[in-house]
């Protein structure tokens, strides 16, 4: 009955933090790095795309991101995408390839980048909270019911609490790797 019941506690917790991974990487550092772009979406053929739907995008070295459209009449459209964005990048515009030289970082755009780090792994550790909160609330709807005794209660509480503390270190992990990331010079 339970085994259940935490399968979905883990995978709820699980999306909690591939969200965060997903979010941290598309936060710039001090290198290139395609999935900087993963988040921008381009108005095209009548709607909204996903930049990866419509070009490929390579960094050839460290400081450089290439973007080459699969049909010239979007460049532009690519162009405003990323001039509208929070990048802070200048696309330059070579035919079908759009190149963005990223500048060095600042040492107050790394502490800056280093809060937001901070917010949006705090933001998924209260998300992984929220899970533990509803899938508690559930037990203890169980236990109203009598679908579960006392003991089973305190098993089922004990290891919702390991599960949201493995995830919560699993977005530590995540976070401090990242800011290590921002801080390297």
């Amino acid at each position: 009955m339970s085994d259940p019941f935490f399968k979905d506690v883990e995978s709820k917790m699980s999306k909690c933090v591939e969200s965060c991974r997903a979010e941290l990487a598309s936060i710039r550092t001090g290198r290139a790095n395609a999935s900087l772009l993963d988040r921008l979406h381009v108005e095209a053929y009548g709607q909204e795309m996903p930049l990866k739907q419509v070009a490929g995008v390579t960094t050839p070295d460290a400081r450089t991101i290439v973007i080459t459209a699969w049909d010239k009449n979007v460049v532009g459209d690519i162009r405003k995408a990323i001039e509208k964005s929070d990048l802070g990048l200048t696309p330059n515009i070579d035919g079908t390839t759009i190149r963005l030289m990223l500048p060095p970082l600042t040492e107050d755009r790394r502490k800056e980048l280093v809060k937001v780090v901070k917010k949006k792994a705090e933001d998924s550790r209260i998300a992984v909270r929220n899970v533990r909160h509803h899938a508690h609330d559930g037990v203890k709807a169980q236990l109203k019911h009598g679908d579960i005794t006392e003991d089973d209660n305190k098993r089922m509480t004990e290891q919702l609490q390991k599960l949201t503390d493995k995830y919560v270190k699993d977005i530590d992990g995540l976070s401090t790797a990242k800011e290590k990331e921002i801080l390297e010079i």
